[in-house]
C-alpha cells in the first residue's frame, strides 16, 4: 500500500517536472534550450517525456491548422493584392534607375566639389591646429628671448625668476617639443651662469667697497662732526632747538662720499658719485650713496637656488679679509694725522657698510657676527694706537690725535657700536700728551729763562703797568704811589713762566674735552699734570740755571725774588684751576698743587748758590793776598786786596735789600765766616814758619778792618754785635800771636 502510494507521487513529481521542462522550451530561445533538454536526458525518464513532447507538438499542429483555415480567405486575397503591386514596383524600379542614372551624371560636377571642400576643411584643421600649438610654443620662445635679454642687461635676478617661471609654468605645456627639449636641457647651465655672473658682481662689489673704505668713514665722520657741532649749539641755545629736527634723525646712519672714474665703474662697483655737500645741508647716509643692489642680488639669487648659507659663509669670509686688511696700520702712520685719519676712516667705512647690511637684510650677518669683527677689530685698532702713539713727541699732533679718536668713537658708538675700551686708551695717551707737554714746556721755560735779563722791570706809563698787572697777580701798594719811572721787583720771566703755567693748563684742559669725564676727575687730571710741571720740568729748569757755571750773584739774587713772587702767585693757580674745573679746593681727594714747595726749593738752592759763590770771590780775593811775613814795619792801612774784598761784600750786599732778611743776614754771615776761617788759615798755614811783628800788625790792620766792615751793618736785621762774633776767633789768634811775639 505504502509502496503504491511513494509511486504515484513519484509520477505526480516526474510529470510536473517534465511540464515544466516543456514550457521552458517553449518560452527559451533555441540558442539556450542545450541544458534543459540536458537535464532530461541525465534523468531516467526520457521516455516518458519523449511521449509528452510528442504530444505536446501534436496539440501545436491541430492548433496551427486551425488558425491557418481561420485566415485562409485573407491569405488568398493578399497574393491577389501582391501580383499587383507587383506590376507598378517594376514600373517603379524602372523610374528609380532611370532617375538615378540622371543623378549620378549631375552629381559628379558635385563631387569634385566636394572633394576641393574636404581639402579645403582639411587645410582649414590643420591650420587651426597649428594656430593652436603656436598659440602655446609662442610664450614659451618670448619667455626665453625675455630671459635672454634679462642676462644681457645683467638684471641677473628678474632672470632667475623669469626662468623659474619658464622651466614650471610654460615648458611643460609643450614638452614634447624638441626645442622644448633642448630648452630644457639648457636651464641648468643657465641658472649656473646666473649665479656666476651674481657672483661675479658681489665680488666687484666688496673690492670697490675695500678700496673706498676711507671715503665712506671719511663722511661718516664729517656727519658725527656736524652731529656734534649741532648738539652743542642746542646746548648753548635750548630754545632754538624745538622745531627743528638733528641731523641725525633726518640722515641715515652714516655718510658715504665716493668718486669714481666712469659711470660704468658706479654701477659695476656700487659706489655712486657725490658732490660736496654745504654745511646747511642735510648730509645722505649710506644707503643714499652707495648702491647695495649687488649684495642684494646676490642673496636672493642664492635664496632661489637653495644656496643661501654658501654665499652668506662666502661674504663673511670675504669681509672678514678685507677687515684684517684695514685693520693693518701703514708703517708710518705716526708721521701725519692724516695717516691717523685714514687709518680710522677705513675702520668706520668698514663698519658702517656691515651695519647697514647687518639692518637691510634677514640673516646676511648677524649681531653675533658683527660683535665679533669688533672685538677683533677693537683690540687691533687699540694696539696699533698704543704704539704708533709712542713714537709721537710733538704735543699738537697727540692733542689732534685725540680729537679724533674720539671722533671715532663717537661715529662708531652712533651705530651702537661699544667704545668704553677707546676711552680708556686714551686716559693712557693723556699720560703720553702729558709727557710731551713737559718736553715742549721744558724747552719753553729755558727759551725764558735764557732770555732773561735778570734785572727788574722799568715800567715808564700806566698802560705798561697795567699790562703787567694783568699778565701776573702782583700788587704792593707803596710801588703804586710811586711816579713813573718805577720798577716791579721782579723780572721779566715771573709774567711769562706764570702765564706758561696757565698755557699748560689750557692745554691739559684741551685734551680732557670730550673724554666724558666728571669735573673732578679733570681736575684732579689737571692738579697731576700741572705738580709735574712744577716739580720736574720747571724745577729741574731753575736748578739747571742757578747751576750754571757763568750765573752771578745778581742773576742769583733775582732769581731767589722771582721765585718769592711766583711761589705767592699758587694761590692764584689754584683759584685759576678751580674756575676752569669748578671743582672746590676744599673737594675730598683733591690734589694740592706743590708749586710752593717747588719755588722754595729753587729758592734754598739759590740761596746755597749764593753762599757758595760769595765764598768762591772771597777765595778768589785771598789768593791775591801777599803778606811778607818777615817785614819789620807794618803798612799805613789795610791791605788792598782787603780793601777790594770788603768793597766788594758792601756793592753786593745792598743788592740784597730786595732778598728777604733772613737771606741776606744769612749770606752775610756766611762770608764773614768764611772770610774769617781763610784769613786764620792763612796765618796758621804750613809754609808760616816765623814772621814778625811789623808783619803781624800789618795783618792785624786787616782784621780791624773786616770788624769795621761787620760794625757798618751791611745787611740790616742782625741785633748787636752779632756779626762781629764772626771774626772773633780770628782776633783772638791775632792778639795771642802779637803777645807771643812781645814777649820773646
Amino acid at each position: 500500500m505504502e509502496r503504491g502510494k511513494m509511486a504515484e507521487m513519484e509520477s505526480l513529481e516526474t510529470a510536473a517536472e517534465h511540464e515544466r521542462i516543456l514550457r521552458e522550451i517553449e518560452s527559451t530561445d533555441t540558442a539556450c534550450i542545450g541544458p534543459t533538454l540536458r537535464s532530461v536526458y541525465d534523468g531516467e525518464e526520457h521516455g516518458r517525456f519523449m511521449e509528452k513532447l510528442e504530444a505536446r507538438i501534436r496539440n501545436h499542429d491541430r492548433e496551427i491548422e486551425k488558425m491557418c483555415n481561420f485566415h485562409y480567405q485573407g491569405f488568398v486575397d493578399s497574393i491577389t493584392e501582391l501580383l499587383k503591386v507587383r506590376g507598378e514596383a517594376q514600373k517603379l524600379k524602372n523610374q528609380v534607375t532611370d532617375t538615378n542614372r540622371k543623378l549620378q551624371n549631375e552629381g559628379k560636377e558635385l563631387i569634385v566639389a566636394m572633394e576641393e571642400l574636404k581639402q579645403c576643411r582639411l587645410q582649414q584643421r590643420n591650420i587651426s591646429a597649428t594656430v593652436d600649438k603656436l598659440t602655446l610654443c609662442l610664450p614659451v620662445l618670448e619667455m626665453y628671448s625675455k630671459l635672454r635679454e634679462q642676462m644681457k642687461s645683467k638684471r641677473h635676478y628678474p632672470a632667475l625668476k623669469t626662468l623659474e617661471h619658464l622651466e614650471h609654468t610654460y615648458l611643460p605645456q609643450v614638452s614634447h617639443y624638441r626645442f622644448c627639449k633642448i630648452m630644457v636641457d639648457n636651464i641648468p647651465k643657465l641658472r649656473e651662469e646666473i649665479k656666476e655672473v651674481s657672483m661675479s658682481d658681489l665680488k666687484d662689489f666688496l673690492e670697490s667697497i675695500r678700496k673706498h673704505s676711507d671715503k665712506i668713514g671719511e663722511t661718516a665722520m664729517k656727519q658725527a662732526q656736524q652731529q656734534r657741532n649741532l648738539d652743542n649749539i642746542v646746548s648753548q641755545h635750548p630754545r632754538i632747538s624745538g622745531g627743528k629736527k638733528s641731523k641725525k634723525e633726518a640722515c641715515a646712519s652714516s655718510e658715504l662720499e665716493v668718486k669714481n672714474t666712469s659711470p660704468m665703474s658706479e654701477q659695476d662697483s656700487g659706489i655712486l658719485d657725490v658732490e660736496d655737500e654745504d654745511e646747511d645741508e642735510e648730509v645722505p647716509g649710506a644707503q643714499d650713496l652707495v648702491d647695495f643692489s649687488p649684495v642684494y642680488r646676490c642673496l636672493h639669487i642664492y635664496s632661489v637656488l637653495g644656496a643661501r648659507e654658501t654665499f652668506e659663509n662666502y661674504y663673511r669670509k670675504q669681509r672678514r679679509k678685507q677687515a684684517r686688511l684695514v685693520l693693518q696700520p701703514p708703517s708710518n702712520m705716526h708721521e701725519t694725522l692724516d695717516g691717523y685719519r685714514k687709518y680710522f676712516n677705513q675702520i668706520v667705512g668698514f663698519f658702517v657698510v656691515e651695519d647697514h647690511i647687518l639692518h637691510t637684510t634677514q640673516g646676511l650677518v648677524n649681531r653675533a657676527y658683527i660683535d665679533e669683527l669688533w672685538e677683533m677689530a677693537l683690540s687691533k685698532t687699540i694696539a696699533a694706537l698704543r704704539t704708533h702713539s709712542s713714537y709721537c713727541s710733538d704735543p699738537s699732533l697727540v692733542l689732534d690725535l685725540k680729537n679724533l679718536i674720539v671722533l671715532f668713537a663717537d661715529t662708531l658708538q652712533g651705530y651702537g657700536f661699544p667704545v668704553n675700551q677707546l676711552f680708556d686708551m686714551l686716559l693712557e695717551i693723556q699720560d703720553q700728551y702729558s709727557e710731551t707737554l713737559l718736553k715742549k714746556w721744558s724747552g719753553v721755560f729755558r727759551n725764558i729763562l735764557d732770555s732773561d735779563n735778570y734785572s727788574p722791570i722799568p715800567v715808564t706809563n700806566e698802560e705798561v703797568y697795567k699790562k703787567i698787572v694783568g699778565q701776573f697777580p702782583f700788587q704792593d701798594a707803596e710801588l703804586e704811589k710811586q711816579p713813573f719811572p718805577k720798577k716791579f721787583p721782579f723780572s721779566e720771566f715771573v709774567p711769562k713762566v706764570y702765564n706758561q703755567i696757565k698755557e699748560f693748563i689750557y692745554a691739559c684742559l684741551k685734551f680732557s674735552e670730550d673724554l666724558h669725564l666728571s669735573s673732578t676727575e679733570v681736575d684732579d687730571m689737571i692738579r697731576k699734570s700741572t705738580n709735574l710741571l712744577l716739580t720736574r720740568t720747571l724745577s729741574n729748569c731753575l736748578q739747571n740755571v742757578i747751576k750754571r757755571k757763568n750765573v752771578g750773584l745778581t742773576e742769583l739774587v733775582q732769581i731767589i725774588i722771582n721765585t718769592t713772587h711766583l711761589e705767592k702767585s699758587c694761590k692764584f693757580l689754584e683759584e685759576f684751576i678751580t674756575n676752569i674745573t669748578n671743582v672746590l679746593p676744599e673737594t675730598v681727594h683733591t690734589t694740592k698743587l706743590y708749586g710752593t714747595t717747588t719755588f722754595k726749593d729753587a729758592r734754598h738752592a739759590a740761596e746755597e748758590e749764593i753762599y757758595t759763590n760769595l765764598n768762591q770771590k772771597i777765595d778768589q780775593f785771598l789768593q791775591l793776598a801777599d803778606y811778607d811775613w818777615m817785614a819789620m814795619e807794618p803798612g799805613s792801612k789795610a791791605s788792598d786786596y782787603l780793601v777790594d774784598l770788603i768793597g766788594f761784600l758792601r756793592s753786593t750786599f745792598a743788592v740784597f735789600t730786595h732778598l728777604p732778611g733772613k737771606v741776606a743776614q744769612t749770606a752775610c754771615m756766611s762770608a764773614c765766616k768764611h772770610l774769617s776761617t781763610s784769613l786764620m788759615q792763612l796765618l796758621l798755614e804750613a809754609e808760616v814758619r816765623q814772621l814778625t811783628l811789623g808783619a803781624l800788625q800789618q795783618f792785624n790792620l786787616d782784621v780791624e778792618e773786616c770788624e769795621q766792615f761787620a760794625r757798618s751793618g751791611p745787611v740790616p736785621g742782625f741785633q748787636g754785635d752779632t756779626l762781629q762774633l764772626a771774626f772773633i776767633d780770628l782776633r783772638q789768634l791775632t792778639m795771642t800771636s802779637t803777645v807771643c811775639l812781645k814777649s820773646s
